[in-house]
């Protein structure tokens, strides 16, 4: 075996494209131990991570709870809450509030679906429901970061990261972990651009944010007066200095400068292909009901489309505003209204093209919201709350989990953000437990040092 510094300096003799690329390759690796992670046919190559951010209301979209309704303007009995976290309603009295919105059953299974949600709803025999989910942070920022690392310490890798670690990107022309941002309908909380961090791993596996109008991506054209050519030449004589201060230092993070340098030299192609709709049908984009490029959640959604055609491996769009305090029934309505044919559109497209067979899609948010009244609104409920997966290796039309009467807590299959992630990896082909990265002395894993298994009830 070549000692690094050797193969290192093999590497900076050759040309910057291969040459970087694999210098990149090697570092990971060498951190690893460079065993493959693949440990069985996965079902999947991508991940499109729909995240709801602000915490939706289980109770008014996924999960009808008809004693509630009965119980509206009524005491919350106090064998359910007592010493419990609760956020904002901690020490305050407790009135029940009733689900705001009607619910029908849909699909051949009759899963019960709000009926803010018809697109969707549309789709219940290819989604599977997990009522049962449950986290641990109760308020948005450190709960998005339990969703998205496992973790509420700072520093630690984002699940797109552990993904694109393990298996790479498909595209060499886009990043291979993107996210796409939007608002509206309610409270936008802000995110933080560590959701996306790549923590401890290393640097070039962070995800990128698309800007979600316009350009995608800042400073993509060339300047006036200089051309492609002119900015090869620049970038290989930066990378060849690149190179020479790696032989020297041995300093992973070079290699993530290198390949930086060289994916936005070829993002100036390969970006402005990507933003070219004029192929798009008309009826595509009557389908998102979107003029690309817009801004809004249903564009993304046609975005991530297009982006998983080009290889892309993790996709996340986060849409900000279901943080609804007060007044959850017009909030809900709003924000539903916003993601509701966006995400339909998205799964029918994909599906169309022969993609939702190799294509993970998940949406929901990072907590619930409480079966008790904030005012006209609801506040952050940790104990129960609901998702949907559709897309390769998930068996659709079903609902698993289940909450009890009032849609407090967990009646039967609780689910844990570990469980999820461990779900995510498996049909990628990872086991979980075996999904490693030495830092600081100790294996580190997506799922954590506490029990989490694969919700297999919910595979195909």
């Amino acid at each position: 075996m070549f000692h690094l510094a050797n193969r290192r300096t093999f590497l900076g003799q050759g040309l910057t494209g291969l040459g970087s690329i694999a210098l990149s390759r090697l570092l990971a690796a060498e951190q690893t131990g460079g065993s493959s992670i693949i440990t069985h046919k996965p079902k999947v190559k991508r991940v499109i991570f729909l995240s709801m951010s602000g915490g939706p209301s289980h109770l008014e979209t996924f999960d009808f709870k008809p004693k509630l309704r009965e119980m509206h303007g009524k005491p919350m009995p106090e064998s359910f809450t007592k010493g419990q976290q609760l956020a904002q309603l901690q020490g305050k009295a407790l009135t029940c509030m009733g689900a705001q919105h009607d619910f029908a059953r849909h699909g051949k299974a009759g899963i019960e679906i709000a009926n803010v949600l018809p697109n969707i709803a549309k789709h219940a025999d290819e989604i599977a429901v997990i009522r049962s989910m449950h986290t641990k942070q109760i308020n948005h920022d450190p709960a998005q970061a339990f969703l998205n690392s496992g973790s509420i310490i700072p520093g630690r890798p984002s699940m797109g990261s552990w993904v694109l670690y393990g298996l790479g990107s498909e595209s060499q022309s886009l990043p291979g972990f993107v996210v796409l941002t939007s608002q509206g309908g309610g409270q936008a909380q802000p995110i933080s651009s560590r959701q996306w961090s790549s923590g401890f791993l290393p640097g070039h596996l962070q995800g990128v944010e698309f800007q979600s109008a316009g350009d995608p991506v800042h400073y993509v054209r060339n300047l006036p007066g200089n051309t492609s050519e002119s900015q090869k030449q620049l970038i290989q004589a930066v990378n060849r200095l690149n190179r020479l201060n790696a032989q020297q230092s041995r300093d992973p993070e070079i290699a993530t400068r290198i390949e930086q340098y060289e994916l936005a030299f070829r993002m100036q192609a390969s970006v402005p292909e990507l933003m070219a709709y004029e192929g798009e049908s008309k009826e595509t984009l009557e389908l998102y009901g979107c003029k690309p490029g817009d801004g809004s959640f249903a564009s993304n959604c046609l975005l991530a489309r297009r982006l998983a055609e080009r290889g892309v491996r993790f996709i996340q769009l986060y849409h900000r505003g279901w943080d609804h305090h007060g007044e959850v029934k017009s909030g809900v309505a709003a924000t539903s209204k916003l993601v509701d044919q966006g995400t339909a559109a998205l799964l029918t497209d994909l599906k169309r093209r022969g993609m939702l067979d190799d294509t993970l899609v998940v949406w929901g948010g990072e907590f619930g919201r409480t079966p008790m009244a904030q005012g006209d609104g609801r506040d952050h409920h940790i104990k129960a709350f609901s998702i949907f997966l559709a897309g390769g290796g998930i068996k659709g039309g079903i609902v698993h989990g289940e909450t009890d009467e009032l849609g407090y807590d967990i009646a039967r299959d609780p689910v844990s953000v570990h469980d999820l992630h461990a779900t995510l990896l498996h049909l990628l082909g990872i086991d979980h437990q075996q999904f490693t990265y030495r830092f600081q002395g100790l294996d580190q894993k997506l799922t954590g040092v506490e029990p989490a298994a694969v919700v297999k009830q919910i595979l195909s």
